[in-house]
């Protein structure tokens, strides 16, 4: 998804689309306009270092220049003295999934200098077959939509054509596998189910997503076993994917749980 450019309004200036804005700097040529530019702020670009009272330019959704461009001209100029300037702030653990459907300017986070969102914390938005549709009717409060997708890779195509404002990825939640596939019940999956489990997981790797989000401290999530996890995270592994977990325990049962995140990510 293309990344958007955006400037917060309170103590950060965020920018998106960039892994260090010092890479790729232009030296502007004589009579060089451009889209916007950002001056005086105080740059920092993620690597550490110290933040350094600089300008920035941006052409299109580039950052084109990071250095002194006081007598360069643009469209739009932003006196960003006394403000800090950093690339978009990424939200890990995003419950976003609803609101934007509601509302794709996402002003709670763009405002805090958010600019991507990472869903997929144990359930995800797809897939989805006729059981898991149902619930997800049933389970809907304050927002009211129609499902029109059926899978993950379709809700997150379905969420840019309506438009968003923000960066959007998801995890494959493990809870939604089971839910399509086994139910809600606590039942372990046979062969056969676990094969239906890999090929879900394969198909929504194919498609983009980031990996294997568990959220093991709630039902029907915690019906899992570990081997159960492992063999779809080995799916996931295949296309580079990670595995994410909120564990099983953050109580008496903690080293257990973080032995069991270790087994699995390995």
């Amino acid at each position: 998804m293309i990344a958007r450019r955006y400037a917060l309004f309170s103590a950060v200036v965020a920018l998106s689309y960039v892994t260090s804005p010092t890479r790729g700097v232009e030296t502007p040529s004589p009579g060089t306009e451009f889209d916007l530019l950002i001056k005086g702020g105080t740059v920092y670009d993620g690597g550490g270092g110290e933040g350094r009272a600089v300008d920035v330019t941006v052409r299109g959704d580039r950052i084109t220049g990071v250095g002194d461009f006081h007598n360069a001209s643009a469209k739009k100029v932003i006196d960003a003295r006394g403000l800090a300037v950093a690339p978009g702030f990424i939200n890990m653990l995003s419950w976003s999934n609803e609101s934007l459907i509601q509302d794709g300017r996402s002003q709670s986070e763009i405002r805090q200098g958010v600019t991507t969102e990472i869903m997929g914390e144990g359930e995800s938005m797809g897939p989805v077959n006729d059981r898991v549709r149902q619930y997800m009717l049933k389970q809907q409060s304050d927002i009211k939509y129609d499902i029109k997708w059926n899978t993950l890779a379709e809700y997150l195509q379905y969420l840019e054509r309506r438009g968003v404002s923000c960066n959007v990825a998801s995890f494959i939640g493990a809870t939604t596998i089971r839910e399509n596939v086994i139910g809600f019940e606590d039942k372990q999956p046979t062969a056969q189910q676990l094969d239906e489990m890999r090929e879900l997981v394969r198909k929504e790797m194919e498609a983009g997503a980031l990996g294997i989000g568990t959220s093991l401290m709630y039902p029907p999530a915690f019906y899992a076993k570990t081997e159960e996890l492992i063999e779809l995270s080995k799916v996931a592994a295949k296309y580079q994917g990670k595995y994410i977990s909120h564990i099983r325990s953050e109580g008496n049962q903690l080293l257990p749980a973080l032995e069991e995140l270790i087994r699995i990510s390995r």
